[in-house]
């Protein structure tokens, strides 16, 4: 689906994909609420709709006709629990939720079975019991590794090998931020750089703080996956670029709008592979008994085009490992 017909179809914060026919199986057409911590706009989101519902039609489930999917959107976290309840007014079979919309969905019901996509360590957060036997009504696709954390400092030393100082864009009340954090601390001495934590959640503080630590010399920059990073995704591709700051991400979304390099799962793949826990729950099993799984698919994608206007000279053992070079 090209993404002009996908927003158009959407129409706002919300859609609910039309009923077709009656459905093929158990007689009646199934229906999966979704909550996203992304606006209905943003290039993410038709790529998770096409994803998720690749996913089922491959297991037999197509759209509009035997299952229908009730859409919610919106980067405010303010907004999600409002959003949770509308969904559950609409009696769903089964939820989809993401990273930043699990616990307003566990909050507003522990009986509606709950899968979820990206989600950052989901038992250090409380919200399964264990990986291998999750317990209640969530399971889902975890984002589980802080070992990122040594790649994007490897990426950064190798693509700017004069880099120091680094400041760390975090959300501190994210589910993966301390983790993160730690992991990077860890390592940084080895690296021989001293990182600098900035928080995303304000964009006027981010702005200014960024700004006084790009003053100093040898300055680059990583920006922790989180929901508020990735709502303030232009600003701060925009601060990268402003200040001449060599940046890491980790996911491709930064990168295709414009940042410099990224490392992480492959998001998009989890929604996909959500489509069979959601057609497992369909077909009778517990969310309960489904274990919680790691990412499967790592990407590195490079933006040639920012290296250029940085002035760096991409090492080719970099290209090499790209997954994809945007030029």
């Amino acid at each position: 689906m090209r993404r002009r017909e996908f927003i158009t179809l959407l129409g706002g914060t919300a859609v609910a994909w039309p009923l077709a026919a009656r459905a093929q199986q158990g007689g009646r057409v199934r229906r999966v609420g979704a909550l996203m911590n992304v606006a209905a706009d943003d290039p993410e989101s038709s790529l998770r709709v096409a994803a998720f519902a690749q996913g089922l039609q491959e297991l037999g489930w197509t759209v509009g006709r035997n299952v229908r999917i009730d859409w919610r959107w919106n980067a405010d976290r303010e907004r999600h629990p409002a959003y949770a309840a509308e969904l559950l007014a609409l009696a769903p079979d089964v939820l989809l939720t993401t990273g930043g919309t699990v616990r307003p969905m566990q909050q507003a019901t522990r009986t509606v079975p709950i899968v979820f996509a990206g989600l950052v360590d989901p038992v250090g957060g409380g919200f399964v019991r264990s990986l291998a036997r999750p317990g209640g009504n969530t399971t889902g696709f975890a984002t589980l590794e802080w070992g990122f954390s040594v790649k994007w400092l490897e990426l950064l030393k190798e693509i700017a090998p004069g880099v120091a100082r680094v400041a760390v864009i975090r959300d501190p009340a994210g589910a993966g931020g301390p983790g993160y954090m730690g992991a990077l601390q860890g390592v940084a001495p080895s690296f021989r750089v001293e990182l600098s934590p900035i928080d995303a959640r304000d964009p006027s503080e981010s702005e200014s703080a960024v700004a006084a630590f790009a003053h100093g010399m040898n300055a680059g920059m990583i920006v922790i996956p989180s929901v508020s990073a990735s709502v303030h995704r232009e600003l701060i591709i925009s601060l990268a670029a402003r200040h001449r700051l060599p940046a890491v991400y980790g996911g491709r979304g930064f990168v295709a709008n414009g940042g410099l390099i990224s490392y992480g799962a492959v998001t998009i793949d989890q929604y996909r592979r959500a489509a069979g826990y959601v057609d497992r729950i369909l077909k009778g099993e517990k969310a309960a008994d489904l274990p919680v799984q790691a990412p499967t698919k790592y990407e590195t994608v490079l933006n040639l085009r920012t290296a250029k206007s940085l002035g760096l000279d991409v090492p080719a053992t970099v290209l090499v490992r790209s997954d994809e070079v945007i030029e």
